[in-house]
């Protein structure tokens, strides 16, 4: 009771004895007290020495604990790779139970046994008969039970007649090593030749969702280890590297399901608004390792962005030898590296949302830019809204593919910001905006924010409590 919280509660409150046997100490995780002959040690190694008497005295060994259950493995369905297990009875007088070595393991089918004989490895794999019908059967059987002359077939040990296992593998059976034969799809010798797959292994980047955490990823790396152990792939671990993408909610902010009746059909979304402002719409949904709810009204936000690229475009077109004002040149450059950063460590809505503001800027400045400087807008644009990019990377005589092009280089020199920005909120809300010299002093900077027009009413009157300042960026007053 002493070292555990809810131990020590109940003990308390029915007046329990609570005896001490591990004393807090500063520069460890502890020291035995009452504890025999095992008072000084410090925790972790009295628990080897604890073990090591308890071995001697017959008590117990060490074992490591996994938290893992057995799952079954087998599946009753058509679809699926069969089990390589041929049943037969007559092999089961040279069957040892506990022996393998000594015979064949042993199953019950039905009120039968049966010697459980594996198909040999010239005749793998065995593949699925074609069949008219794969519904499952009315008794709980694999579908593939009904097609006999697949079913019953000689035994590959002793010749006699006896019985394919009817069962076959979980999905999850296929996905766990599908990626390791994309090294080399067309071998048919081998699972892949090790050359390729010391040069394609191991993946470097696997995302998913929530629920592969602990299920495909678990699998897989259970059978990467495995023909890691046979020698069959170069190295231990499938995949350098991991991340999670978040959840979409519907617009009721419920998870998308049928049984919900709010799931969005990409094909109606795409044949009103096209394909672009459908990507582009995901990726500015919110932060993509979070839940996220689809909201109709950002969609239109989004085809209105697009618009703006267009009219642009068409503006730039028609002036003759543009030349983009120092400060705009700046802001493009600058937007490059944003949206080089921003892409490579997955903040694909930040991306958007600072290519949208390059677009309003770009506006009020009258579109004086150059088409060679809005040809590196488009490479950046063009992993975003890949259709729209094309079209006007030709529109420009682009030659190739725009998404074929180097990834424009931004010159550090023009990263400087000279005018910036400054956002002013009041508990959060926004209550006005400052255009200010970069790299103001925060005394200034908040004296400023606070004479602001529409912020001066907000405080008028009141204390304030905090001062949140973030250089170049943001004052927030936090009104108590």
């Amino acid at each position: 009771p002493a070292h555990d919280h809810r131990d020590f509660e109940f003990a308390k409150k029915f007046d329990l004895p609570i005896k001490e046997v591990i004393q807090s100490d500063k520069d460890s995780n502890g020291v035995l007290v009452n504890s025999g002959e095992f008072d000084g040690l410090q925790s972790v190694e009295a628990a080897d020495k604890i073990t090591n008497w308890l071995r001697k005295k017959g008590f117990g060994e060490p074992a490591v604990d996994y938290k893992l259950r057995d799952w079954v493995f087998s599946r009753q369905h058509y679809w699926g790779e069969p089990i390589p297990v041929i049943y037969c009875q007559n092999c089961l007088k040279t069957s040892k139970k506990s022996n393998p070595k000594e015979g064949y393991d042993r199953v019950l089918i039905e009120g039968k046994e049966y010697a459980i004989v594996p198909v040999p490895e010239k005749d793998l794999p065995v593949e699925l008969p074609h069949v008219e019908r794969y519904e499952p059967t009315d008794t709980g059987d694999s579908p593939l039970a009904k097609v006999k002359n697949w079913v019953n077939v000689p035994c590959p040990s002793c010749g006699k007649q006896a019985r394919r296992e009817t069962d076959t593998m979980p999905n999850w059976a296929g996905s766990s090593w599908y990626f390791i034969r994309y090294a080399d799809p067309k071998n048919d010798k081998a699972l892949a030749s090790k050359k390729k797959l010391s040069y394609w292994m191991p993946v470097d980047w696997y995302n998913g969702g929530m629920e592969h955490t602990t299920l495909h990823l678990l699998y897989s790396r259970f059978w990467y280890k495995f023909l890691y152990d046979l020698k069959l792939v170069p190295g231990p671990e499938p995949y350098d590297k991991r991340t999670s993408h978040g959840v979409v909610l519907g617009p009721d902010g419920q998870k998308m399901s049928k049984s919900h009746g709010n799931v969005v059909n990409p094909d109606e979304v795409v044949a009103e608004f096209g394909a672009d402002t459908f990507r582009v719409y995901e990726a500015f949904m919110g932060p993509f390792d979070q839940m996220i709810t689809w909201n109709p009204r950002g969609v239109l936000g989004v085809k209105r962005f697009l618009d703006k690229v267009w009219r642009a475009h068409q503006e730039i077109r028609k002036q003759e030898k543009p030349v983009a004002s120092g400060e705009l040149k700046s802001k493009l450059h600058r937007l490059v590296k944003k949206v080089e950063e921003g892409t490579l460590n997955l903040k694909f809505n930040t991306v958007v949302s600072f290519m949208m503001e390059f677009i309003n800027e770009l506006s009020d400045a009258r579109f004086q830019l150059s088409e060679n400087d809005w040809k590196a807008f488009l490479k950046i644009l063009a992993p975003y809204a890949p259709h729209l990019a094309e079209e006007l990377w030709h529109d420009l005589g682009g030659s190739d593919s725009v998404h074929l092009q180097n990834w424009p280089k931004y010159d550090p020199k023009l990263l400087a910001q000279k005018r910036v920005t400054v956002v002013v909120q009041v508990n959060g809300k926004l209550r006005g905006k400052l255009e200010i010299e970069a790299g103001g002093k925060e005394k200034e900077v908040v004296a400023k924010a606070r004479n602001l027009e529409n912020v001066r009413p907000h405080l008028h009157g009141r204390k304030v409590a905090k001062t949140v300042f973030i250089p170049d960026n943001l004052v927030n007053f936090v009104i108590s």
